[in-house]
């Protein structure tokens, strides 16, 4: 299967349905959906309570609850990589139906009023934010590897599909009972992904560190996961198609309930059933997403994504009727799918273990994060030129992402993450601690002259891996005296590090470099170990 790619997407296996054979993973899916019906049925609840103030102020509720993720995903990440990820989400889950609890108390009481609300919601989205990059990191262990790009694309289905039917039973619920009952009924929903955490036995082995090895502190794990992303370039060109998507097409979620308000003249029950046309679309699309990425790849999905996204906004914008705004609506929803389905499952088919919730949470952060500001801007674009104005700016946006595409697209080509015990032993006489360092290892490479370019060609991708499994700095140099000489120096920030090098992080894309570089060299290379000296040596 290839990755996230911009050719043909990975065959895949089984049918679009094939993840909820799987017991585990249907009964979180499943509970997830309860959990997430409930989310949208306070989010239509905290709108409409807040819809009466203006197109801004209807935004702020989108941001308060994205806004947490800037500034804690990335420290999320690296706690779904410490520690034990059911703990923590089980954690989270708890935390956040205590705070919709408080809601619903304060709304029953008529004690609610629209900066509390904004707060609680802060508070929601903080809980999301520390969850989140532990939810996407377990997401792949619960099906095999072929069957990554349907689990995303159900992970996308559930959150339509409950993105339809949560605001659908929220503004009848509003109708019948009132906000306050959306807010009971999300705290609630909590009980069901309770449940099943609790009882769930995930199996994981204990990260017991291997000799020479110390367990990551928060701050180096936090660099560690910098680092990989900074040096893997299927990743960040995941991380800019997200961004190049994601701010436009807030402008729907965040304007959706004015023009329905406004525009179209519906009400809170209205609201929900355009919403649900949303959700019928995701699961249109997910059943038809494997036939499409076989048939035009990541690419060419991304770019009917974005196109029949930006249309949609500019049917909204010129008031084109009910009838007309649900179909495109439907469009929209299997264009969202197809969106998120490809940049998810690329993301998640490309990351080894060992920094999958530290890289997630970036993606995350990328996501979120835009979702977060794009709403804030098309709030206040909405607020001064009005609702369609911002909706065609956005779609201006959206097909610029498109166009983009021809410039910056998907990486095409295999990925191997799974790890490998193929880097040799460092053979040493005296075995340093794990804290001293920084570390530099020295390799030289024998090469003959007419091989020397295409050495030095296959050592850029070397030098990738070596930066992403932790090295701080690289070089390549060619001896002046003997040209079919060349030293590769690296340095790593303590010996516990370089051995993570050897065992954890090196995986089998990292060998497939090494070995394309090494099979260019006349006999075998030379390593050597140097740690850095202190007093204490001397």
């Amino acid at each position: 299967m290839t990755g996230t790619d911009g050719g043909r997407a990975g065959e895949a296996g089984g049918s679009a349905w094939s993840p909820l054979r799987r017991r585990v993973f249907r009964d979180l899916w499943l509970a997830q959906f309860t959990s997430n019906v409930g989310s949208w049925m306070q989010t239509v609840g905290a709108q409409w309570l807040l819809v009466g103030h203006g197109a801004a102020q209807v935004s702020l509720v989108q941001l308060a609850a994205g806004l947490p993720v800037l500034f804690l995903a990335l420290p999320a990440g690296v706690l779904a990589d410490l520690v034990d990820r059911r703990r923590l989400l089980l954690a989270m889950q708890a935390a956040m139906a205590l705070v919709a609890a408080a809601l619903a108390v304060l709304a029953f009481t008529g004690r609610l009023g629209p900066w509390t609300l904004l707060a609680l919601t802060f508070l929601l989205g903080c809980g999301n934010a520390l969850n989140g990059p532990a939810w996407q990191a377990v997401q792949p262990s619960l099906v095999p590897r072929d069957e990554l790009r349907q689990a995303a694309a159900l992970g996308a289905v559930n959150l339509n599909l409950a993105r339809a039917v949560g605001p659908a039973l929220g503004g009848l619920l509003i109708a019948v009972l009132g906000v306050g009952w959306t807010f009971a009924v999300n705290a609630a929903s909590f009980l069901a992904i309770l449940a099943v955490l609790a009882t769930w036995r995930p199996g994981t082995p204990a990260r017991v560190p291997r000799p020479g090895q110390e367990r990551e502190h928060l701050i180096a794990a936090l660099r560690a996961g910098g680092r990989y992303v900074r040096s893997a370039p299927r990743i960040r060109r995941i991380l800019l198609r997200s961004a190049l998507f994601v701010p436009g097409a807030s402008a729907l979620w965040t304007l959706l309930p004015v023009s329905a308000h406004e525009s179209l003249g519906l009400g809170a029950a209205g609201y929900g059933l355009l919403l649900g046309a949303v959700g019928l679309g995701a699961v249109a699309g997910a059943a038809a997403l494997p036939a499409l990425s076989r048939q035009v790849g990541g690419n060419g999905a991304l770019a009917l994504a974005g196109a029949v996204f930006a249309g949609t906004l500019v049917t909204l914008a010129v008031g084109a009727g009910v009838p007309v705004a649900f179909l495109a609506l439907v469009l929209a929803g299997a264009a969202w799918i197809t969106a998120l389905s490809t940049l998810n499952a690329g993301l998640q088919v490309a990351l080894p273990a060992w920094v999958r919730a530290r890289a997630s949470a970036f993606y995350l952060l990328v996501f979120q994060g835009g979702s977060a500001l794009g709403a804030l801007c098309w709030g206040q674009v909405a607020q001064h030129a009005g609702v369609s104005a911002a909706m065609l700016l956005a779609a201006l946006v959206l097909l610029g992402g498109v166009l983009s595409l021809r410039r910056l697209p998907l990486p095409g080509g295999r990925t191997d993450p799974t790890l490998s015990e193929a880097w040799p032993e460092p053979r040493l006489t005296v075995e340093p601690a794990p804290q001293d360092g920084p570390v530099l290892v020295t390799v030289t490479y024998r090469v003959r002259a007419e091989r020397a370019p295409a050495f030095v060609t296959a050592m850029r991708k070397v030098e990738s891996s070596r930066r992403r499994t932790g090295a701080v700095s690289w070089g390549l140099y060619r001896d002046a005296a003997r040209p079919e000489q060349f030293v590769e120096t690296f340095t790593v920030t303590s010996w516990s590090e370089h051995c993570a090098q050897h065992h954890g992080r090196y995986t089998g894309t990292d060998r497939a470099f090494e070995t394309d570089a090494r099979a260019l060299l006349t006999g075998e290379p030379t390593v050597t170990h140097a740690v850095m000296a202190h007093d204490r040596d001397a």
